[in-house]
């Protein structure tokens, strides 16, 4: 079953923390509100898509803490962070740390929750794709050892007979196991098992540069 995404507020300002529930109820996002990071992390579930709202500034420590504590964990939740007090070290700090927004109080209702469903949505992209990379990966597995050789000789661009050579089997055996590895892994031709495992393995690869 596929958990609902939930809006995740961290603030240490009961008052702010209604506004943004108020908010975010009527817009019919579900929506749970923390008044400190250690509360927030203390019921973290990273499996729980959505996104989370959070304040630069609280009573002890500072948000952005809580942010780099995330990215410490691998968290992948999308953070948009808002602050009062906006500055350019702050706001550089945030994005560089991985923010999904930067945002400065009081931000408008539409704008923030506009942000805020752009925020959720790149959510549920980023887990679909996780899952299908996790499945290809999982297949990978499953494959014998010669399905495996085969797979790794077409990834690095053998042709079949180059591949039946390396092996010392038959062109049609070769052909006959690439067949078998295209059924395991749902594909139907070379460049898409290429595309497929390739990109598996390396979601992120690194910018040129």
């Amino acid at each position: 079953m596929t958990t609902a995404p939930t809006v995740f507020v961290v603030d240490d300002y009961a008052g702010a923390r209604r506004s943004l529930r108020w908010l975010l109820d009527s817009a019919g996002f579900a929506v749970e509100t923390y008044g400190s990071p250690e509360e927030f992390l203390a019921a973290f579930d990273p499996d729980r898509p959505g996104c989370l709202v959070l304040d630069v500034r609280l009573r002890h420590g500072s948000g952005l803490d809580l942010q780099d504590d995330l990215r410490r964990r691998k968290a992948t939740l999308p953070v948009i962070v808002l602050t009062g007090h906006g500055t350019v070290p702050i706001s550089l700090r945030a994005l560089q740390a991985g923010a999904f927004e930067f945002l400065e109080k009081p931000a408008p209702p539409d704008l923030l929750l506009a942000r805020i469903g752009a925020a959720v949505e790149s959510d549920r992209v980023a887990r679909a794709l996780a899952a299908k990379h996790a499945a290809v990966l999982a297949g990978v597995a499953q494959l014998t050892p010669r399905e495996g050789a085969v797979m790794e000789g077409l990834l690095s661009g053998k042709t079949a007979r180059a591949i039946a050579a390396s092996l010392g089997v038959s062109v049609r055996t070769v052909e006959r196991i690439r067949r078998m590895v295209f059924s395991k892994l749902r594909v139907t031709s070379t460049a898409q098992l290429l595309r497929s495992v390739l990109h598996a393995r390396n979601p992120h690869p690194a910018a040129p540069a």
